[in-house]
């Protein structure tokens, strides 16, 4: 189980309310707080590059100045939060990338860091976000208690750990959970072909298809965590748009960043990029479980 969660700052508006929320959601979880910045240097110049002494102490104070911001911010959220902060030398995409893959996510604001997340939600094939073993939680918009999580259900093995993320989370904070399942028939699987009319829909039969994904989606969650009360919502159309209208009223919106299946057999991340342009509520994108080649392979990466 993880212990801690990341946030990662930068001395911006956005970063601070990225430190508040985490704050607040690692108090409830018994979590330790972690606030990492990336020591700033001047642009082009190498990593290793020597430094005149008073270039190098101008560069730390300013980054613990940002760093005790963050400090303070977080104690005045959540008084009984245990907080370390951490100042790493790199670009920020790298210093976040490399952070432990067992933290309970990472957090950031959706502005100041903003490079940072279009990278790691970027593609599934090349680049960081193949290799990014932990939830992404993207602070904005607004929440209240009392709003539910939204949860995009895809019913694909990927997507299996985005429900297990919000439902764990919805039962930390004693939220309850919309499951949102938004489907057309452009992205319906096909039926077998029948003798008379290959690949006809009877009236119904997509809904009660979708119906039945979205159950078995959320089946075997929801028996360990009864606690958590879920209302089912199966919608007919496209999947962007449903639930970015349905981040207004959420207290978190989650959705898998490698999934395929009900949500049109479309890659996820194009889904999870738009909620981080235009959601209304702050973004949890749940990065799905590697196969064995992949996990090896990243578990050779240098430390």
């Amino acid at each position: 189980m993880s212990s801690f969660l990341t946030v990662g700052v930068d001395g911006s508006a956005s970063s601070l309310d990225a430190v508040a929320g985490a704050a607040r959601d690692a108090e409830v979880r018994n979590l330790h707080l972690r606030v990492v910045h990336a020591l700033p240097l001047p642009a082009r110049l190498p990593l290793d590059a020597a430094l005149p002494r008073p270039v190098i102490n101008h560069f730390r104070k300013t980054a613990d100045s940002v760093v005790q911001e963050a400090e303070n911010r977080a104690r005045t959220e959540a008084a009984a939060v245990r907080v370390s902060a951490v100042v790493l030398r790199g670009e920020p995409l790298s210093v976040l990338l490399t952070q432990p893959r067992s933290a309970a996510a990472v957090v950031v604001g959706h502005r100041g860091l903003n490079p940072f997340t279009e990278l790691i939600l970027g593609s599934t094939t090349t680049g960081p976000a193949a290799h990014a073993e932990y939830p992404v939680v993207v602070v904005r918009g607004t929440t209240a208690p009392t709003r539910p999580v939204v949860l995009g259900v895809d019913g694909s093995p990927a997507g299996a750990a985005a429900v297990r993320f919000a439902f764990g989370w919805a039962s930390a904070h004693g939220a309850h959970i919309t499951a949102l399942h938004a489907w057309t028939a452009w992205n319906a699987p096909l039926p077998s072909p029948g003798p008379s009319e290959p690949y006809a829909f009877a009236p119904g039969m997509l809904a009660a298809q979708e119906n039945r994904l979205l159950a078995e989606a959320l089946a075997g969650t929801r028996v360990r965590y009864p606690d958590v009360k879920v209302e089912h919502r199966n919608i007919h159309g496209p999947t962007r748009p449903t639930l970015i209208e349905a981040s207004r009223n959420a207290r978190l919106t989650v959705v898998g960043s490698r999934g395929r299946g009900g949500f049109a057999g479309l890659s996820l991340d194009s889904v999870s990029q738009a909620l981080l342009q235009h959601a209304h509520s702050p973004v949890a994108v749940v990065q799905g479980m590697k196969s064995p080649r992949q996990s090896a392979r990243h578990d050779r990466r240098p430390s």
